[in-house]
Formats: C-alpha cells, structure tokens, sequence
C-alpha cells in the first residue's frame, strides 16, 4: 500500500481534524516522515509518549497516545492501548493482508520452527503457495531472508508489511511462528487466522509473563479468535497436541471458538494417531493412523523422535483442511532440514557434533535424550554445551541444568546471550541444577565462559561414537554481550575447530 489515507479510518476516537490524510503509520519518531501516523507505544524500557512532541517535530500529520496530551499541535487519537491501536493501524495501512491469505499460527514452548516449516511444506505440496515468518527467517516463494532480530514475532507494522509483500509475490497462505510475546504485547492482534497449531507448553518467558498461568494464557488466545470459516471457504482449524497435559485446554479454546479441531498423537481420541517411531541419525519413521484410514508410513529425513510430533501436526494441518496426503507425505521424505534444529556437523571427526536451538528445560531434556539413546549402541555418550540468557527467565536456569545431566556424560556451561547481567551468577545456576543430578564440579560437570574455548574442550574430551550437543545458539548469528550483539556462528566455529583439531 501507499499514497495517502485518512486517518478518520484508523481505530480510536480522535480529538482536531478527523479528515486529516496521512502518509504512513510509525511507532518509532526517529523514522517519522511528514504526514505520518504516529502512534505512541508503552514498552517495557521505552514510552513513546515521551516522543510525541520529537514525532510532531519530524512532521507527524497526527498522534494516537493512550491518553490527551497537552500542547500538541497535530489532531490526537485516543486509544486504549497504544500496542493494539499500533497493530489495528500497521493492518489498516497495509489493507489487511491476512483477511487475503491463509493464515496459520504455530505456537507453543517447544517444536514451533520446525513445526512452522513443516507446515509450509505441507500447503506447498497440498497445492497451496505459503510463505512463512519465523525464529529463522522470512520465506517468500523459494528465497529465505534470515531474521536479524531476537524476536521470534516481527513487530506489528512489519509483520503487516511483510503480509502484504507475500500476498504481492503470489503467496495464498502463510505460516507464521507465533510466540507468547508476540500475543501478549500485541504484534498479532489484527492478523486474522484461519488456523493454528499448538506443540506443546512447559517452562519459559516466566521473566516476561511473570506466571505459568499467564504464559499460557497468552497462548490459548490464539485459539480462542479462531473463526469458524476461514479463507478460501475452508474451516477454522485448531491442531492440538493430545499427548502434552495441556492439549485438551487448546483443543476446548478452539472448539469454544466454533473452529474445526484436530487432535494428534498417541491417544485414540486423536484423529491422528501416532502407533509407532522409529528414528536414528537419518531421520525419522513415523506410523500414523489418519482419520480411521489403514496406517501409514511417513519419514522425516531429521534426527530426534520428537519430531514425530512435529510432522503429525503439519499432517493434522493438511488433513483438517482435506488437501491430498500422499504429495504431503512425500513432501517430508526430502524435507531439507530446518537451519539449527538437530543440524549435524560431519568433517570426518570419529564423534558426532550436532546444532540444536534447544534452550529449555524441556527442549535440552529431549534432544539430550534422543542423542544418547542415537549414541549407546556404538558404546558413546552425550556431551552437551550450553549456557542460558542473562537478563531472562532465571526461573528455568537450574532446571536445564538439571534436564541435560540426566542424559549427558559430560555437561559443560558456557556463555549464551548473558547480555548484562553477570556470566557467573548465571554459570552457578545452571551448575547448580546439573548438580542436584548427579554431576561433580571438574569431573563430569565444567564450566567455561568462553562458548569457543567450551566447544573446543567438549571435542578434545570426546570419544569415537560419542555425540557433542552444541544446544542454545541454533541459528543465530550472533551473541549478545554486554555491548549488544556481537557476531557468531555456532556452525563457523564448529567447522574451524574441527578443521584444525583445535
């Protein structure tokens, strides 16, 4: 979208001009050009209130504060929440692009990018072009623009622009990897979904959220606005995770919702039903029931049986909405692989090295499972690398610890993102968790603050057979220190180690 619209059009109650035009919408007054929308957003460090007057200064034509402010020469919209009044404008300004595609949402701790993936491929092979907006990047057509930010959700005014540019490409449907953070702090609240798909839910983003019950509450709203027809005249869809303790509450939101819900996994109420899983280093072989039909087989060329579960509900996704298994199926056989989930790393080392995203309790709990279940019958053991975020949820430090001694022989705890808070204080907790396992301080448990100098020892210590977890990083492409981010590569520096026996 472009040119100029009138601000009468966006949400909220105005005060002056009501037919003033407007030449875009902006949150940040740094980036306000004249005739702009600015609307002023409550954050969790920074008021845009405090920057109405810099906005107006720039040539904001009008502002939408969450309360009147005085000496402001621009007309002021007065809105509830500064947050939902900035993703109602992002959408109105971009002409609701969601309202035009597919719109599925993938949510919960665990799982949500491969899942995400999964999902896609699962549309794309159904007949149906989808992009997809993740952890990982932004994918339009064939060409993925890797995600420079932390945050899993884009923010509401380039989520709305990034809708429009994939409707423009041709897209039909997209995946978007939904986080609690971006419910709660409402990036997403005026994307209209058609679907949405819940993983699993366990401990995280407690620093954030501040209870449980919040955290996934934030969540289930995805699925409490699920409409009972969606785009394109299929239905509202709700793919639930059966087998996680909290499913059947995701399942009721989407039903309560009017949408279509579809259960998967072990449980014989689920319309797909996992009967057996059988996976090792090239992937995995899932037999599932669909909808009563005789089981099939379906193979994910990934690592991790968890990831049967990550299939199952891009299945569930493909057969709520009827589009032809067999093509889906057969999509997942040459499935690439997702960029840091169970990523292996093979220069000819006598030991593995694997790259997981997993950073909680939860997450570092079934890799680290899986891996050693993978290394024991060629005599190895899991080595696992990792370290947790400063400055986040300190709640699930010792918990991780904890959750990957029970299956590593070796942990060591390093550096990841401590930003700046104290390495050491977050060192200790881990360790501390690691402890309550079993693991003793310089025998079976280290702890090394360089991540290079950790991943470096990890190799020297292991053994042919053995499986080096390097957990927390995935992806990404930097570290965020005390000074902001700072480059790395998990994989780089994986590779160089190798390379020269360091």
């Amino acid at each position: 979208m472009g040119g100029e619209r009138p601000a009468g059009d966006a949400t909220g109650g105005a005060s002056g001009d009501a037919g003033i035009r407007v030449t875009g919408v902006q949150d940040d007054s740094r980036q306000v050009a004249r005739g702009n929308l600015f609307v002023a957003v409550q954050g969790l460090r920074v008021d845009g209130h405090d920057f109405v007057g810099e906005a107006v200064e720039r040539g904001a034509a009008a502002v939408a504060v969450e309360g009147p402010i005085g000496h402001v020469a621009v007309p002021q919209l007065v809105v509830d929440r500064g947050a939902a009044a900035l993703a109602s404008a992002a959408a109105w300004w971009y002409g609701d692009p969601s309202r035009e595609l597919l719109t599925v949402g993938v949510t919960g701790t665990n799982g949500k990018t491969t899942t995400s993936f999964l999902a896609a491929t699962a549309l794309q092979a159904g007949g149906i072009p989808a992009g997809l907006i993740g952890t990982i990047g932004i994918r339009t057509g064939e060409v993925l623009v890797p995600n420079s930010e932390p945050n899993t959700t884009p923010g509401a005014l380039e989520l709305q622009r990034i809708l429009r540019g994939m409707r423009a490409a041709g897209e039909e449907a997209v995946v978007i990897e939904t986080s609690s953070h971006g419910l709660a702090a409402d990036r997403v609240a005026s994307v209209a979904y058609d679907g949405a798909i819940f993983t699993n839910l366990s401990h995280e983003h407690l620093d954030f959220h501040g209870t449980f019950e919040a955290y996934r509450d934030a969540k289930l709203s995805l699925f409490g606005r699920l409409p009972r027809d969606a785009t394109g005249g299929r239905a509202g869809i709700a793919v639930v995770n059966l087998d996680d303790e909290h499913g059947p509450a995701f399942a009721e939101a989407g039903s309560a919702a009017g949408a279509m819900v579809v259960g998967y996994g072990r449980s014989h109420g689920a319309a797909l039903i996992l009967l057996d899983v059988q996976a090792d280093a090239s992937g995995t072989r899932l037999t599932v029931e669909i909808g009563g039909s005789p089981p099939v087989e379906v193979f994910v060329p990934i690592a991790g049986r968890f990831n049967a579960h990550n299939a199952l509900a891009a299945l569930g996704l493909a057969y709520g909405w009827r589009l032809d298994l067999r093509p889906v199926s057969e999509s997942f056989a040459s499935f690439p692989g997702v960029p840091g989930r169970m990523e292996s790393v093979r220069l000819g080392q006598p030991f593995h090295v694997v790259i997981d995203y997993a950073h909680t309790p939860g997450s570092l709990e079934a890799a680290t499972r899986e891996l050693a279940e993978l290394a024991e019958p060629s005599g190895g053991a899991v080595i696992s690398v990792f370290g947790a975020s400063g400055e986040r949820d300190v709640g699930k430090r010792p918990l991780m610890g904890e959750a990957a001694a029970r299956h590593s022989r070796l942990v060591i705890v390093t550096e990841d993102d401590s930003r700046g808070e104290d390495p050491a204080s977050i060192y200790d907790q881990i360790a501390s968790g690691a402890e309550k396992a079993g693991k003793q301080m310089g025998e079976d448990l280290l702890v090394i603050g360089n991540r290079r100098e950790a991943i470096a020892e990890a190799f020297r210590r292991a053994k042919p057979g053995d499986v080096v977890l390097l957990a927390g990083k995935g992806h990404e492409t930097w570290n965020m220190g005390p000074n902001g981010p700072e480059p790395w590569s998990e994989r780089d520096v994986a590779e160089s180690l190798l390379s020269t026996g360091s």
